[in-house]
Parts: structure tokens; C-alpha cells; sequence
């Protein structure tokens, strides 16, 4: 009886152990299995996403007149210009122009007080007039032998001394007026009658504006283009959709080092006086004969590290309705220049070929794919920013 007992509490203890030990593969049973269930529902859902087509736009590739261009910003100045100024210290005492009026060459723009000047240049004249008259009269006495060479060599010095005076004193007086260096056109006055002026103090800006230059900088790789009277367009974005035509004036005798360009100068006609120094302006310059390629809205171009690729459109059967199936190909291409929105493309892509434009960011090889060309991405050869 007592090994009966023994024996019954052990099996008292392994009915819950089988029990809990049963519970348990189920509940685990559940988990693994639930997870089995929820992959296969993700594998399906995502091969379904997969075959899902993908709206995206299109264009058909096809050839166009291409012409190379340099492009560069540069800055205008004027043929000749200068800031006026003043070479002697004093008061201003007239003043002869009115802001913004045009000037011939040499016109009298403004004056300083005289003070004594005047007096002295009249007192260093009557000096060399006399100095004049005793070397005249030393000559005679000389001619007669009642002098001696040294006498007559001193009263030319001292004429000579005489003069050298009373063109210094004009100089002086000179420098007390300020004239026009050449024609052009003035600016805003910058000083005012009884003003007291400085040497070097800027009076007005003048500036000669027909025509006019634009400085500009290109690589040094474009230098096999250009030459000097090769056509320029300039665009300043003052006068949107105006565009001015010039010509190479001079090319830099030298590559600056530090940045590999080379600082080129445009001239421009400018009778209407609308271009400015100082004004910054879009640059172009044809490079050769215009050429034949295939070009594609930059959208459409996918950029990787590894090459840059297209994805073409191909039919691919019908679906289940009977419709064409639309599907892509993926295809490397090799680019040439851009210009606007466009991009020239060498190799890769052939006339007639459909390339997507928008809408490749879901795209892989095979993809089945729906056409709407309802909106488009811009592909402007020369686009301009809406107005605001």
C-alpha cells in the first residue's frame, strides 16, 4: 500500500505537465502558423503591386537641328569710362553740367575758386616778357661785342626760367577745372557749389555707352571655338525675351591658372542706350554647323553612378480584354550637350523609339505600363520662368 502511494503522487504531477506541454505546441503552433499565412498574403500582395501598371508619359524620340553653344554670364562695361574728378584741392565755384546729359569731348564740367592764380600767372607773364626783352637787347649789344658769352647765356636762362614759370602757374590753374576726357554720358552729380573739394573727390561718372562691352569668362576647352568676330547673343534679364547681337572683340592672351578660363570681350551696339555698366548678361556663342541628333526632355534620363539609362516602351501582346500590353525596357545611353530642357542623346535611343519621361521611378525591366501624355514635363529649348 505504501509503494501505491508513491507511485500516485508522480502521476498526479505529469497530467498538468502533459497538459501545459500541449497548450504550449499549440499557442506556438498558432504563431507559426499565422506568420506562414501573413508572408504568403505579403508575397502575393506584393506580386500583385509588381504586375500592377504603372501610368507614366512619353514622348517618341526623333532627330533635330542641334547647335552646339558656349554659355557663359558676364558683366557689362563701358567702351570708355571714367570718374571724374578734380586734380588740386578747393572750393567749388561753378558748376557746368546738369545729371545724366551727354558731353562732348573737352566741354568744361566744373571750376574751383581761382583765389590769387590768376594774379601770379600775370605777374610770372610781365617776368618772362621782361626777361624776353632783356635777352633781345643783350643780343644787339653781343652783336656789337659791348658783352660778354657768359652774359647772354645767363639772360637765356633766365628767360627760359621765366616761361617754365608761367606754364607751371597755367598747369595749376588748369587742374582747377575739370573737363570732359571724352564724349559720353554723365551721371548724377555728386557735388555741390561752395563745396569744398579734395584732390581726387569724385564730381560725376562719365560714361561712353556706344557701343558697349561684355566681359565674360569661358573654359578653356571652349577656346577651339572662338575666334575674334564670331557672332554673340546676349540676354539681360532687365528686358525679358530681348535678345542683343555683337561679335568677340579680343580674347586674353592668357588662361587664368586658378579657375582654367580665359576672360573674353564682346562689343555690342547700344544706340538705344538700354544696356548699362555694371549690368550682369547671359551669354551665348554658336560653336560650328548646326548638326542632326536625337534629343529627349532631361526627365527622361535616369542618372546613376553605374551609367545613365532610358526606359522604352515596347507592345508586348494583348492583356485579357484584348487590349495592347504596354511594357518597358530598360536601355544605357550615352549623352551628349544639353540645352534648356533638352538633352542630346549619341547612342542608346533611335528615331521612332517611345521613351518614358515621367513616372521611372517604379519602373524595371518588364514592367507592364499605361500611357497618358495629358500632362507632360517641359521640353523647351530655351525655357523661361513663368511671370510672377
Amino acid at each position: 500500500m505504501a509503494d501505491d502511494g508513491r507511485l500516485a503522487a508522480p502521476r498526479a504531477m505529469i497530467a498538468p505537465t502533459v497538459i501545459m506541454v500541449i497548450i504550449v505546441a499549440v499557442v506556438l503552433g498558432g504563431i507559426f502558423a499565422w506568420q506562414e499565412f501573413k508572408g504568403k498574403m505579403i508575397k502575393k500582395y506584393m506580386g500583385g503591386a509588381a504586375t500592377a501598371p504603372q501610368t507614366v508619359s512619353t514622348v517618341v524620340a526623333a532627330p533635330a537641328s542641334w547647335q552646339a553653344r558656349t554659355q557663359a554670364i558676364g558683366s557689362l562695361r563701358a567702351v570708355r569710362g571714367a570718374d571724374l574728378a578734380a586734380q588740386a584741392s578747393g572750393v567749388v565755384d561753378q558748376i557746368r553740367f546738369e545729371s545724366g546729359s551727354d558731353v562732348p569731348a573737352g566741354a568744361v564740367l566744373l571750376k574751383l575758386k581761382p583765389n590769387d592764380d590768376p594774379a601770379k600767372l600775370e605777374q610770372l607773364q610781365a617776368a618772362a616778357v621782361l626777361a624776353e626783352q632783356t635777352y633781345k637787347r643783350d643780343q644787339e649789344q653781343f652783336a656789337a661785342q659791348a658783352i660778354s658769352q657768359a652774359t647772354l647765356d645767363t639772360d637765356m636762362s633766365s628767360l627760359k626760367s621765366a616761361r617754365a614759370q608761367v606754364t607751371a602757374q597755367e598747369a595749376l590753374i588748369d587742374e582747377k577745372t575739370v573737363k570732359a576726357p571724352f564724349a559720353g554720358k554723365l551721371g548724377i552729380r555728386q557735388i555741390d557749389e561752395g563745396q569744398y573739394l579734395t584732390a581726387g573727390t569724385t564730381v560725376v561718372t562719365l560714361q561712353a555707352l556706344d557701343p558697349i562691352f561684355i566681359d565674360f569668362y569661358v573654359p578653356q576647352q571652349a577656346l577651339a571655338h572662338l575666334k575674334v568676330g564670331q557672332a554673340v547673343a546676349a540676354n539681360v534679364d532687365t528686358y525679358p525675351g530681348a535678345s542683343f547681337a555683337g561679335a568677340i572683340a579680343s580674347i586674353n592672351s592668357k588662361v587664368d591658372t586658378a579657375s582654367r578660363n580665359v576672360q573674353v570681350r564682346a562689343s555690342f551696339r547700344n544706340t538705344d542706350r538700354r544696356l548699362l555698366p555694371g549690368m550682369y548678361a547671359t551669354v551665348e556663342i554658336d560653336d560650328g554647323i548646326a548638326t542632326s541628333q536625337i534629343t529627349l526632355p532631361q526627365t527622361a534620363i535616369t542618372f546613376n553612378p553605374y551609367g545613365d539609362t532610358v526606359f522604352l516602351v515596347q507592345r508586348s501582346g494583348v492583356d485579357e480584354k484584348g487590349k495592347p500590353r504596354m511594357t518597358v525596357l530598360q536601355r544605357f545611353v550615352h549623352l551628349g550637350a544639353t540645352r534648356g530642357d533638352q538633352v542630346a542623346v549619341q547612342s542608346g535611343v533611335a528615331a521612332g523609339d517611345v521613351v518614358v519621361t515621367s513616372g521611372q521611378m517604379k519602373l524595371r525591366n518588364g514592367s507592364p505600363v499605361i500611357v497618358n501624355n495629358s500632362v507632360t514635363p517641359a521640353n523647351d529649348i530655351t525655357p523661361t520662368p513663368p511671370n510672377e
